[in-house]
């Protein structure tokens, strides 16, 4: 071997050995942000990275912590300045890692608390992430118990569970301006809200009050926990080109609602929820079984059919202010609908892809006339149609109705129309006789 040669074969084992060095020296992977995603009874904590995390991960008590070890990766952020406002992480902070490829992140926690880790990939206008979901089962009970209260002095509100799509580390579309779908949400659905809580009889609850996330199963189950009559979910719908535009309103379709029917037939801890107190009576398993059937299919038909009357009103409301993409209610398998047991609606406000609808989305102005769309819309519904045991229901039946008789019509007819008796008619009216004439206008009693 000539001496050129040899000396090309050292200067290639010395760069081989520099780049081992090297490799093991420096980290591929680096932590480039630290977020917190606090709510009521959870907290999403969110570490930005160059690369796919590899990750392992236990915990320690006494006091509580959670520790995560980051392999081939460097922390290039003070994880300690970074500001907090959870009240479940007391601060985020870095340990002694296993070895100098590594880095190792410490959680100081409040309390014992469910965990729940995982990596996501890149999506606009995130990175790499890692996610820690914390939560404190014990406080969202109470936070429940707290919320399902109510006053059996007097007659119910009708309850409308509102739902602002998306929220925290989830941002939805995300218009051409840079505009988030969660934040149009939530500003929308808060508006309804107040409109709602404005309006005797009516109460609102909010799936989710600020910029955190809650997965879509959960959001049906807050809903069920606080006894809504009605589920709205309120989203702004994308297109991978500007040109669609327009309002749109979706319904669970039958087919979902059939699989949900099947999933909850077979969760029966959840027959005592739909039998109440009779489900302590019954002993026999199957008797409870096909009771619980015939309770649910009788809910999913009025469910079904209350959310699509409702969407055709909604429809009817928005087609006033805003252009409409579907003229009539679409039927859909959307992770949000998932509740055959209670009338539920997706209501897409507008395309944030198009140019035209962000801008309108991004005026408040806009967003209080979509608002108010959506609470004529249940307010004609329910004022037409209360749930039994409401104060509008009450009311409905103290006030005075009346009559205009038509061609064809008797009191016999009317008595069966509006189920009273024929003397209560006559007497509400001083009729003497059975005899009505075209024209007269009657009063009806309440039953």
């Amino acid at each position: 071997m000539n001496r050129l040669m040899l000396s090309a074969l050292r200067y290639a084992s010395y760069t081989f050995i520099v780049w081992l060095f090297a490799a093991a020296c420096y980290a591929q992977n680096s932590i480039e942000a630290l977020r917190l995603w606090p709510s009521p009874t959870n907290t999403r904590v969110v570490l930005d990275l160059t690369e796919q995390p590899e990750y392992s991960y236990f915990t320690l008590s006494n006091p509580e912590r959670l520790v995560i070890d980051l392999a081939d990766t460097k922390g290039t952020i003070d994880l300690a300045s970074q500001a907090n406002s959870s009240p479940l992480v007391k601060k985020v902070r870095y340990s002694t890692a296993k070895n100098k490829t590594s880095v190792r992140v410490v959680l100081e926690l409040s309390k014992k608390l469910n965990t729940e880790i995982f990596a996501l990939p890149p999506t606009a206008p995130y990175k790499n992430r890692l996610v820690i979901d914390l939560s404190d089962t014990s406080e969202a009970t109470a936070q429940q118990a707290v919320m399902t209260s109510d006053n059996s002095t007097r007659d119910r509100d009708i309850i409308i569970a509102i739902d602002a799509g998306h929220g925290g580390e989830d941002p939805g579309s995300i218009g051409r301006k840079g505009s988030y779908e969660k934040n149009v949400t939530l500003s929308i659905s808060k508006k309804l809200a107040n409109l709602i809580d404005q309006e005797p009889g009516l109460r609102a609850v909010m799936t989710r009050t600020g910029d955190y996330y809650i997965s879509p199963n959960q959001r049906p189950e807050i809903a069920r926990k606080n006894k809504a009559d009605l589920f709205i979910s309120i989203h702004a719908d994308a297109f991978t080109t500007p040109q669609p535009r327009g309002a749109s309103v979706w319904v669970l379709s039958m087919g979902r609602a059939n699989s949900e029917l099947g999933r909850w037939m077979e969760r029966t801890e959840r027959h005592s929820e739909l039998l109440g107190g009779a489900a302590e009576v019954i002993q026999d398993t199957v008797s409870e079984r096909y009771l619980a059937q015939a309770l649910l299919d009788m809910s999913m038909d009025h469910s079904l059919t209350t959310s699509y009357d409702i969407s055709r009103n909604v429809i009817a409301q928005l087609k006033k202010v805003t252009k409409l993409h579907k003229k009539q209610p679409q039927a859909a398998s959307l992770a949000v609908l998932t509740s055959p047991d209670i009338p539920s609606l997706l209501v897409e406000v507008g395309f944030i892809s198009n140019p035209t609808e962000e801008k309108n989305l991004n005026w408040a102005k806009h967003r209080q006339k979509l608002a108010e769309s959506v609470f004529k819309a249940v307010k004609q519904y329910f004022k037409k149609l209360p749930p039994d045991g409401t104060l509008w229901a009450n009311n409905a039946r103290s006030e005075k109705r009346t009559h205009r008789v038509s061609s064809g019509e008797s009191l016999s007819l009317l008595a069966k129309r509006y189920n009273v008796r024929i003397n209560d008619i006559k007497e509400a009216n001083n009729l003497r006789s059975d005899t009505v004439r075209i024209g007269q206008v009657l009063t009806i009693p309440s039953t």
